[in-house]
């Protein structure tokens, strides 16, 4: 009879006596509190259970219950506790809830763009201003649609959010898992169909895994190709809006563009250790913490900072990590054992804190060292470093200062005779051929004599360099 239902007339019009029935605590689903991350949330149940129960209440096959399961999650009266972005019921130990009677479709309420509105603001204001693409995009329709009670909107953002925060850790995650799911059945992200809308005859499926590279081709033949293009072009453009700014080729480069130019005033700004930043180098570092992590000037103000919050050894740890995994081979053993010597073993001088697993493995890892042994737990000091100090050091003023101080050079006008002058002062390049054995020859020279001035050998390598003849160049 209900599946009969389903088919005639969709999920909206179920009957709550069945939604009912599935939460019966005697002959329902049953259900216990689960430990989700740090949280645990009451009355939890899972996807094993949900399709377990289909298929004895209805006497269906297992994978129909799998089949029914999903629309009952797919119209929003299951929501999943962990895949919000995927609607469907996973047959495992996944994590599902029921959704509240006031979010159920049955309920027939108009879904209005002011209450939407009023929960991507509220978003923004907890995610603090960093929403999904398409959310973005939403948020900035509606402004510009609502703009004239926009004070309205973002003040019962704010009394929510507010009221939000009073509740218990548990009733928080679950309230905010109950609203997502409702707007993602009612107002989905691009390239799916919601289910509100859709019918047996849809040609995209809204719980398509998103795919990316070579798995391309065979999305396009299977028709799931909005999704995973969607994705693919959703990361690109964010990254290019990102980076836009800071690509010499695509914006002005200050002082000037040392490939047109001929002027490398831009190379001495951007040295590896500067003793001033310019801005948008500053600028950079606040985009990821690997964009901090892989510029020696910011590794160098981070380090103040974690020096200042006697912390310092989980950077010494990481560079410590990096340096046995990109050094020499035949120096590996003994860095491995230092590095065990001085961040892991009990009363080690700069001890670090990781958990009792990855010292486990990594202790084992020592005993036959290579070069990517201390993986784990330099991965386990990196996640640390990224979810605790990172922000903290983007508040510090630590960080202010850098900004403050962070210079941004005048741009550089030349006029077309200063162009040709540049180009007629510029040089070949020595080959590194020739550089490589200019150094060999000296590295010999000054093993088997006293001590030698550094500056007096640059200045003959200098010199031999600029002898090469132009043909070997």
């Amino acid at each position: 009879r209900v599946i009969k239902t389903i088919l005639t007339h969709g999920f909206r019009l179920v009957r709550p006596s069945v939604m009912l029935e599935m939460q019966d605590p005697k002959t329902g689903v049953k259900s216990q509190p689960q430990r989700l991350v740090s949280t645990t949330i009451p009355h939890a149940i899972t996807g094993e259970d949900i399709v377990a129960w289909l298929t004895n209440c209805y006497s269906i096959g297992a994978e129909e219950a799998w089949a029914l399961g999903t629309m009952l999650v797919a119209f929003g009266y299951i929501y999943p506790l962990q895949d919000h972005k995927r609607l469907v019921i996973k047959p495992d130990a996944s994590l599902y809830r029921f959704q509240t009677p006031y979010f159920w479709p049955a309920q027939q309420w108009p879904v209005e763009d002011t209450d939407y509105a009023i929960y991507l603001a509220k978003r923004n204001i907890r995610k603090r201003g960093v929403l999904a693409l398409y959310e973005q995009v939403q948020y900035n329709s509606l402004h510009k649609w609502m703009n004239h009670k926009w004070d309205f909107i973002v003040m019962q953002a704010k009394e929510q959010y507010r009221a939000g925060k009073e509740r218990k850790k548990p009733d928080r995650v679950v309230f905010d898992c109950q609203e997502r799911a409702y707007w993602v059945v009612h107002r989905p992200p691009p390239g799916t169909v919601s289910a509100m809308d859709y019918g047996l005859e849809r040609m995209v499926d809204p719980n398509t895994e998103e795919v990316t590279g070579y798995i391309i081709l065979h999305s396009l033949q299977h028709g799931s190709c909005f999704l995973c293009l969607f994705s693919l072009f959703s990361s690109l453009v964010k990254y290019s809006v990102t980076y836009n700014k800071h690509d010499p080729f695509l914006a002005p480069c200050l002082p000037s563009n040392p490939w047109v130019t001929d002027d490398v005033t831009y190379w001495f700004l951007n040295m590896a250790n500067v003793g001033i930043p310019t801005k948008m180098r500053v600028e950079r570092w606040t985009f990821s913490f690997g964009e901090l992590l892989s510029d020696p000037r910011g590794r160098d103000d981070f380090r103040l900072f974690l020096k200042k919050e006697f912390s310092g050894e989980n950077l010494a740890f990481w560079e410590a990590c990096e340096d046995l995994k990109w050094g020499t081979a035949a120096t590996m053993n003994d860095k491995a054992q230092q590095v065990y010597k001085t961040f892991l073993t009990r009363g080690a001088p700069r001890w670090i804190n990781i958990d009792g697993k990855t010292m486990e493995v990594t202790v084992k890892g020592l005993k036959h060292p290579h070069r990517y042994v201390l993986d784990a737990a330099q991965t386990h000091i990196f996640m640390l470093m990224k979810k605790d100090s990172f922000g903290r050091y983007l508040k510090s003023p630590v960080f202010k200062d850098t900004q403050k101080r962070a210079i941004c050079p005048d741009q550089h006008m030349f006029s077309v005779p200063q162009l040709e002058a540049n180009a007629r002062k510029r040089r070949p390049s020595i080959s590194p051929i020739i550089v490589r054995q200019l150094e060999q020859e000296e590295r010999a020279r000054m093993a088997t004599s006293g001590p030698v001035d550094i500056t007096q050998v640059m200045s003959k390598l200098s010199n031999k360099g600029k002898e090469v003849p132009p043909s070997k160049k």
